[in-house]
């Protein structure tokens, strides 16, 4: 069967309240329940982001905040919480996902250096996209990740 996906791109002050609610609802189905993280998902920092996030039957299918240089890295804008709702895993939406987010970061930014912090387990994934490993392995909320830049 088809699925009418729909892409969307907001900053923080112009998502509706059930837009925000939906968002916040999957990033902690995923990060606080399915991988059992007790971390804190409201840093402050969704305030100067944008939020990118694809909807399928009017449900948050994938989601990406694009953090702005300065806020989680000093010269490079950065795609965090990254995620895919488990009912839409296996339809190539984090492909899309990350395609997008660059998409975004290149046209807001005029900018083609992007720096984020990746779960290990992702990092094939990651350098299909052109992102490479800068770092050693390190723990974040005991989960291991390390640093990759894409240039």
């Amino acid at each position: 069967m088809e699925q009418n996906i729909i892409w969307n791109y907001k900053n923080f002050d112009e998502l509706t309240t059930q837009e925000l609610y939906k968002i916040i609802q999957l990033r902690n189905e995923v990060f606080v329940v399915e991988q059992d993280c007790v971390y804190q998902d409201a840093d402050g920092k969704d305030f100067v982001c944008g939020h990118l996030w694809a909807t399928i039957n009017d449900e948050v299918a994938a989601y990406s905040r694009i953090v702005p240089k300065g806020f989680s890295y000093e010269n490079e804008p950065s795609i965090g919480r990254v995620i895919s709702n488990s009912k839409f895993r296996g339809m190539g939406l984090g492909i899309q996902l990350i395609n997008n987010s660059i998409q975004v970061i290149e046209n807001k930014y005029q900018i083609s250096t992007i720096r984020i912090s990746a779960q290990l387990y992702l990092k094939k994934f990651y350098e299909s996209f052109g992102f490479e490993q800068v770092s050693e392995e390190y723990l974040e909320d005991d989960i291991p990740h390390i640093e990759m830049l894409r240039k």
